[in-house]
């Protein structure tokens, strides 16, 4: 498997208890790609980054890096580097200690590792606190240090679990940027592990979502967030309203749902194509789809009762119960907003067929 720096087949794991961690994984990842594996605690995305570093043994399955079977092998002869979330630097060593640590354990001589570590300090900024210890540094510049001593071996491939986990809210905006450009630079493959929709839709060229051990999608940042598969990826990722009904008819590649006395109308696309009929389905629309004023091709509407309106950044949503605690949100930019609803208002909310996606019935 030469063309892919990393391919797992059919990985299964297995914990005491039998406690199944990890469902028949298979991926594959190209040379150069930025890939996140992107799900909630506990979906088994770190056990799948640890079973590729080989940390912790695969019950069943093959891990392939560039082409060679690495199932059995133990880390030190495997061709990656992972970064932790908890940076795991020596307190008591230098930044410049912390880097070229791997290199000294590898036998060089100190001539030979300086050249290559304050290069790669001077990459991330660093070249200037070569000399500081990691206890007079911000949080952002051990992101750095650890990155950096993560990188300084060059491996094929760098694991990164959850990386700006323990970085604040604006130190984590400026960083995902700096670790893509990183990335881009080295033409580095990257493997993330992430809870985080914003940094994997941001960061990574591929993103591969899980739930309950088992992969759910993978695709594109605007794949998963445009064309979900599954409902639980619709309402993992985005701000998607979910319907449900009966699939009544199809006309074309429109679906007809019914649901109690309200008609649907979605468009199917390729992996739900040729839904069966009488069959119960969902779909999902997203918030910033969905209009309180008919535009050009709306072919669906309902009745919603207006409950409150969420202002985030330079977007208003508008909350509205459609029935007994079944809540659609409705998105748009302020500036376009032109409503002054009244609790408990009655509104009818439109959306286009083509804007609905059918979800795979898993």
């Amino acid at each position: 498997m030469p063309e892919y720096d990393v391919a797992l087949t059919d990985v299964c794991k297995t914990f005491p208890g039998d406690t199944r961690a990890v469902i028949d994984f298979t991926a594959e990842i190209e040379h150069g790609e930025f890939v996140a594996m992107l799900g909630p605690s506990g979906c088994g995305k770190t056990t799948i980054l640890r079973m590729i570093g080989g940390l912790e043994e695969v019950t069943s399955g093959t891990i392939h890096l560039s082409g060679r079977d690495v199932t059995d092998l133990p880390p030190s002869q495997r061709d990656t580097s992972m970064m932790f979330q908890s940076f795991a630097l020596f307190p008591h060593r230098t930044v410049f200690q912390n880097v070229e640590f791997s290199l000294k354990m590898r036998g060089q001589s100190s001539s030979e590792r300086a050249k290559p570590v304050w290069d790669i300090l001077d990459m991330i900024g660093m070249s200037d606190l070569g000399g500081r210890f990691p206890r007079d540094l911000s949080g952002g510049q051990q992101q750095r240090v650890a990155l950096a001593r993560a990188l300084i071996s060059r491996p094929a491939v760098l694991l990164l679990d959850e990386p700006l986990g323990s970085l604040d809210f604006s130190l984590r905006q400026s960083m995902m940027v700096e670790l893509k450009k990183i990335q881009q630079d080295l033409g580095m493959t990257f493997v993330m592990v992430t809870h985080s929709q914003q940094e994997a839709l941001s960061m990574a060229d591929k993103v591969i979502v899980m739930s309950d051990a088992v992969i759910q999608q993978i695709g594109t940042s605007r794949e998963v967030y445009e064309k979900p598969n599954t409902k639980f990826v619709a309402d993992f990722i985005g701000n998607n309203n979910l319907f449900s009904g009966v699939v009544k008819s199809r006309s074309g590649s429109i679906v007809i749902l019914q649901k109690d006395e309200q008609l649907f109308y979605v468009a199917e696309h390729g992996f739900t194509s040729n839904t069966p009929i009488d069959v119960e389905a969902s779909f999902c629309v997203r918030a910033d789809k969905m209009h309180t004023n008919s535009q050009g091709d709306m072919a669906n509407q309902i009745n919603g009762k207006y409950i409150a309106t969420e202002y985030i950044g330079s977007l208003e949503t508008d909350v509205f119960e459609i029935s007994n605690n079944h809540f659609v949100h409705v998105e748009q930019h302020r500036d376009a907003a032109n409503r002054n609803y009244k609790v408990g208002q009655q509104v009818l909310i439109y959306w286009s067929a083509n804007d609905a996606v059918l979800l795979a019935n898993i």
